[in-house]
């Protein structure tokens, strides 16, 4: 009888099977593949080392910009793909050498949630029963697609099939301009492929502020990315030689289209509904505080819990969640309003808390302050002077939102995290100093603005 048997080895599984470790709880960890999920395996890493492969080839085909001078780079796809790979199994070593040193039995199958613990299907079509006094279900979530678009991993794909492409596609159409579309877009325009970036809605990355929207889209225009907005596409038109994709009264002809129009939880056939677990559009309901679900000793993490951000980190912050009640009854909750959200573009767009638009829509009176990066000496030798940083605070009150594009924003966004959750004023953040010269000035030089007394 174990403890606590988690069902799903991505980073809400994983991070729960670890934190019980601090309570002395025994874990059996299901998951019929490699441990990681997702964000190790076919997301966040793989892709954030082809960001990075772009970020090597953009810097060298510009150096002559900074007094270097070298030939034109030529992009050896298969020493990067390999590289890829490289980092993500030296990562899920790293992972599972862990999770045993923690104690963590790593069960190999499929996990199905059983009265008094779970079932789990190996591969060779045996089965066992695993016992257990609590069970946390993070089994994650899987690309979504729209009619007319088949996947079948040639010439319409999802994000899991565009990380391990053998070749560098020349022509490509992405559907959907969210995150993942948009980081797609980076990365294969700065290699040299024509890409064609489709969204039905009015703006590219919905829900972010239009002035980092905007520095984005320069970029996409300097790498002549072909921005369709406000745009339905037809039914795909699959050839010999690539896929035709019509919009209006229009279309284009590309190699592969690839489908990015967000993630649906894995939820069905698992024995949630027979065993009483409330479900909202196929997400877990969970109590917030701590990651329970309607069935008792059921908890359920990550990327299938209903209204929750389907983000790695927010997987970790609720496993964490789900093992303190299991292991002490009290609760550790998720403080969603201070979830950092990062699109690993070029340049990067990072944001928490409240949008200017959110913050109306909730009714707040707050006032709005920003600083762009043409003057901010580090940016400038950096050559990106393109970025911004927007600082939401209610009128006479705290910071509740603000965002950052520009270098280095997927890192600088965590100082005002914590400006976020600890409900910080302007004045108090503004008085500590940032170091010069650094992207980060920019936003110091916004909480200035923020407090009333700008400086630059």
């Amino acid at each position: 009888m174990y403890d606590v048997a988690i069902i799903g080895g991505g980073p809400g599984g994983y991070a729960a099977a670890l934190y019980a470790h601090n309570f002395g709880l025994s874990v059996a960890l299901v998951e019929k593949d490699e441990v990681g999920g997702t964000c190790l395996l076919r997301g966040c890493i793989p892709a954030k080392t082809w960001l990075q492969t772009a970020d090597v080839y953009s810097i060298v085909s510009r150096s002559a910009d900074y007094g270097v001078v070298s030939s034109p780079p030529e992009m050896d796809w298969s020493a990067a793909l390999a590289r890829k790979q490289q980092v993500v199994s030296g990562l899920v070593k790293g992972l599972s050498g862990l999770l045993k040193a923690r104690g963590v039995e790593i069960i190999d199958g499929y996990g199905r949630l059983i009265h008094g613990g779970v079932e789990v299907a190996a591969a060779d079509g045996t089965t066992q029963q695993i016992e257990a006094r609590n069970v946390i279900v993070a089994t994650g979530s899987v690309p979504r697609s729209i009619p007319g678009y088949d996947i079948d991993g040639t010439r319409i794909v999802t994000s899991d099939h565009a990380l391990d492409w053998p070749r560098q596609p020349r022509r490509v159409a992405i559907i959907g301009g969210g995150v993942i579309g948009c980081e797609f877009a980076s990365l294969l325009s700065e290699l040299g492929t024509k890409v064609h970036l489709f969204e039905a809605l009015d703006s590219l990355l919905p829900g972010t502020e239009p002035e980092a929207v905007k520095v984005l889209t320069r970029d996409f225009k300097k790498h002549k990315v072909k921005m369709h907005t406000a745009t339905m596409v037809g039914p795909a038109q699959i050839g010999d030689e690539g896929v035709v994709v019509p919009y209006g009264d229009d279309s284009v002809e590309v190699e592969v289209v690839l489908v990015a129009v967000g993630r649906a939880p894995v939820t069905s056939d698992i024995g949630l509904e027979e065993a009483g677990v409330t479900l909202d559009g196929g997400f877990v309901v969970v109590d917030s505080e701590t990651m329970l679900t309607s069935a008792p000793g059921v908890y359920a993490v990550g990327d299938i819990v209903a209204g929750a951000p389907q983000l790695a980190h927010a997987g970790f912050a609720e496993g964490i969640a789900a093992i303190t009640h299991i292991a002490t009854g009290g609760v550790a909750p998720v403080d969603y309003r201070a979830i950092p959200l990062v699109a690993y573009t070029h340049p990067e767009i990072a944001s928490v808390g409240l949008t200017e638009a959110a913050a109306r829509d909730a009714g707040i009176d707050f006032e709005v302050s920003s600083h762009g990066m043409r003057g901010v000496g580090r940016a400038i030798i950096q050559g990106q002077t393109g970025g911004v940083v927007k600082i939401i605070a209610e009128k006479d009150g705290p910071i509740i939102g603000a965002t950052v594009a520009g270098p280095g924003a997927g890192e600088m966004i965590h100082e005002l995290m914590y400006a976020v959750a600890w409900e910080a004023l302007p004045a108090e953040a503004a008085a500590l100093i940032h170091a010069h010269p650094t992207v980060s000035e920019a936003i110091g030089e916004t909480l200035l603005a923020a407090s009333g007394k700008t400086l630059h």
